[in-house]
Formats: structure tokens, C-alpha cells, sequence
């Protein structure tokens, strides 16, 4: 049977089901392993070797969320990350991540001078990992980020979003032409029905699904190779 794909709701349900008494995971870890997930997809296509510069684009959420972590991850992986991140998210959790980020010595854009450093970061980098905007995005995009959207499409550096490419509908893709095309996409959990329109490199990620969740959303993910945290979906990978 082939691999579900996602709508928004459904996405939501599972992660829902993942924290609850079902799943009994904490934010924090699913964080964690998506974070480390994004790293490794990052790492598997672009080496350190040749691109060891990395802008980490974080949006306020959970997607930013996992974004730190892989910030922190690609360090200890020897890349040096950047992170660009105008609007820091407000809750705790964000701030322990930031602050784990900040031990490491990675560099944070500062939020109110993130409009004139951006161009300047982007100069300097080698690849972008794109943790803007998760599966709860719906069009259009807002400031600060439509300008940093344009930007990054303009810089023509390689770019591998987390989940959904910033800026599009999480079920019609990029209907709109606003937002970021991507070179590979990591999808967490299971595809997310936008995906269908990507036409790069697809991986999946989050090695963490209980096999009761799977069955009883029929998921129909694929075996996951060794000790990998992602797998290679083959491209246009449809339902």
C-alpha cells in the first residue's frame, strides 16, 4: 500500500495523539528527533566539506522549534550554522532551545536587526535549512517574512525545508507563487498532501510513530534503514 498523505487536520490529530496518553510523548522530545531528523537529511545532501556554512530559518513555532535543534546538531556535526530567526518565539521551551544554541557559540541574527543582516547572512552561506513555517500555515504570508521569503528565493542558495516549504498551503502547495522551492524536502510523521506538488529530493522523517498510531491512521510508512533517523522517499512519491 502507498504512504498517506496528510491534510492539515489530520497532520494535527496525530500530533495531538503522539502527546497524549496514547503516544505519551512531551514536546520536547518529538522536537528533538525531528531536529535531529533535519540535521541528518541536511548532512546526508550537502557535506560539510563543500557547504559548511548553514542559515537555520526559524519561524516562532514548533517548526522554528525544531530548527534550533538542528542548529545545535549541524554544530556538532562540524557545520557552522547561522541562525536567522526575526521573531523568537515566546514560550519557555524556545528559550531553553536558543539558549542551548547560544553554549554552543552559533550564532542568532539579532531579531531587531534581522531586515538588514539577512542579505548579509545569505552572502555568506553555502545552504538554507527552511523552518519558517509548519503544516498550520495558511496563506499569505506576513511581515517579516514575505520580505525574507523573496530574499532567500533571490540568493539561489540550495535549500531543505522541514515539513512544507515556507509559504505554501499545506494542501494546495504553492498556489500562490510565494513560496520557497526547494531543493529537498524533509516530511515529518508522514507526507503532508502538499508535498505531492514538490518535485526535489524527499526524505521522511520522525522515526518515532508507535506502530499502533500507524495502523490506526493507516499510514503505510516505509522501513527505515539501520539506525537512520530519515528514509528517501522516491521523487513524485504520490498516494
Amino acid at each position: 500500500m502507498s504512504i498517506r498523505y496528510l491534510t492539515a487536520q489530520l497532520a494535527q490529530q496525530i500530533d495531538e495523539e503522539l502527546m497524549n496518553a496514547v503516544g505519551a510523548f512531551s514536546l520536547d522530545q518529538l522536537m528533538e528527533l525531528a531536529g535531529l531528523a533535519c540535521a541528518q537529511t541536511l548532512s546526508t545532501v550537502y557535506s560539510k566539506e563543500k557547504y559548511p556554512k548553514v542559515l537555520v530559518c526559524c519561524g516562532p513555532g514548533n517548526q522554528g522549534g525544531d530548527g534550533l535543534v538542528a542548529a545545535r546538531h549541524l554544530g556538532m556535526f562540524g557545520y557552522e550554522p547561522t541562525i536567522y530567526m526575526p521573531k523568537p518565539g515566546s514560550k519557555e521551551i524556545y528559550q531553553r532551545l536558543q539558549k542551548q544554541c547560544i553554549n554552543m557559540d552559533i550564532p542568532i541574527i539579532p531579531p531587531p536587526a534581522s531586515a538588514e543582516e539577512l542579505p548579509r547572512a545569505l552572502q555568506s552561506s553555502h545552504v538554507i535549512l527552511d523552518a519558517i513555517f509548519g503544516f498550520s500555515f495558511k496563506p499569505p504570508v506576513r511581515a517579516p517574512f514575505d520580505d525574507a521569503l523573496k530574499l532567500i528565493s533571490a540568493s539561489g542558495l540550495p535549500i531543505v525545508s522541514v515539513d512544507i516549504p515556507s509559504g505554501w498551503d499545506v494542501e494546495f502547495g504553492n498556489a500562490e507563487a510565494v513560496g520557497l522551492t526547494p531543493d529537498v524536502l524533509l516530511s515529518l510523521t508522514a507526507p503532508k498532501v502538499g508535498a505531492k506538488y514538490f518535485k526535489g529530493r524527499h526524505f521522511l522523517g520522525g522515526r518515532f510513530v508507535p506502530k499502533a498510531i500507524q495502523e490506526k491512521f493507516q499510514l503505510n510508512l516505509p522501513e527505515y534503514p539501520g539506525f537512520d533517523q530519515i528514509v528517501e522517499l522516491p521523487r513524485n512519491y504520490r498516494m
